[in-house]
C-alpha cells in the first residue's frame, strides 16, 4: 500500500522529499528498488584444527582404556601429558565423551533461596 502510494509522487517529487512525505526511509526505497540477489545453501564450513574421526576414536579408546575407564577426562589429559603425549584439550575429551553420552555432569544443585518470612520476637 505504502508503494502504490509512493508510485504515484515519485514522479512529481525527488526521492527525498517523496520519502519524508510517506514517511518511509530512503534506504528502506533503495532496498525495494534493488532486493539482494536470493542466496543458496551455504556449505557447513568445517573447523581446521578440529579431530577427524579416527582422532576422535583414538581419543574415545583411549578413554575407555582400563587404565583410563574410572578417570574423569581432567585427570586423563594431565597423566597424559606427563608422559609426554598430548591428544587433544580437556574439554575436546568432554565434549568427545559426551557424544556417545558417556560424561554427565554432576554440579552440585544451588541452594534453594527463597526468603523466609521475618519473625517478630518480643
Amino acid at each position: 500500500m505504502a508503494d502504490d502510494a509512493f508510485t504515484g509522487i515519485e514522479d512529481e517529487l525527488d526521492i527525498t522529499a517523496a520519502c519524508r512525505l510517506t514517511g518511509r526511509s530512503r534506504a528502506t526505497h533503495y532496498r525495494r528498488l534493488r532486493p539482494a540477489p536470493p542466496r543458496g545453501p551455504r556449505k557447513r564450513q568445517v573447523q581446521p584444527s578440529a579431530l577427524t574421526a579416527e582422532e576422535r576414536a583414538a581419543v574415545l579408546d583411549l578413554m575407555n582404556s582400563v587404565e583410563y575407564a574410572e578417570l574423569p577426562p581432567a585427570q586423563i589429559w594431565a597423566r597424559e601429558l606427563d608422559a609426554g603425549r598430548y591428544h587433544c584439550s580437556v574439554s575436546t575429551m568432554y565434549r568427545v565423551a559426551t557424544g556417545p553420552s558417556q560424561v554427565f555432569t554432576c554440579r552440585v544443585a544451588g541452594r534453594n533461596l527463597t526468603s523466609r518470612p521475618s519473625q517478630n520476637r518480643a
